[in-house]
């Protein structure tokens, strides 16, 4: 039986790791088989961290709203149950907007959230 060489789809798909690992330090970007066990960790931290992106935010909308809350004299949990209760549905991301460039805004919800 006839030898197989490496041919066009072997080359093709070491060519696209190594096109994939182009800008990576040292060996990582020209060897194949350090080239592709970077990528593959790569993929896998880009896969983490999209999920990780959506909890780093949503803490930050939350500290932002928790300092702002504070200087009118309320914690975060009794102004976030304040807005339950007077059917203020407003995410986080949006109260966070508000607290930042709308604070006269921001300070009527808190009132309301007093208020109940």
């Amino acid at each position: 039986m006839a030898r197989v060489k490496g041919g066009y789809t072997t080359n093709h798909r070491r060519k696209k790791v190594l096109k994939q690992a182009k800008g990576y330090y040292g060996s990582k970007s020209t060897l194949y088989r350090t080239a592709n066990e970077q990528v593959m960790n790569s993929l896998a931290y880009a896969y983490r961290d999209r999920k990780n992106r959506k909890r780093d935010f949503r803490k930050l909308w939350i500290t932002r709203i928790n300092a702002a809350v504070r200087a009118e004299g309320l914690s975060y949990s009794t102004f976030i149950s304040g807005l339950k209760k007077a059917g203020i549905e407003l995410n986080r991301k949006t109260l966070s907007e508000l607290a930042i460039n709308n604070p006269d805004e921001f300070k009527k919800l808190v009132d309301k959230a007093k208020a109940v």
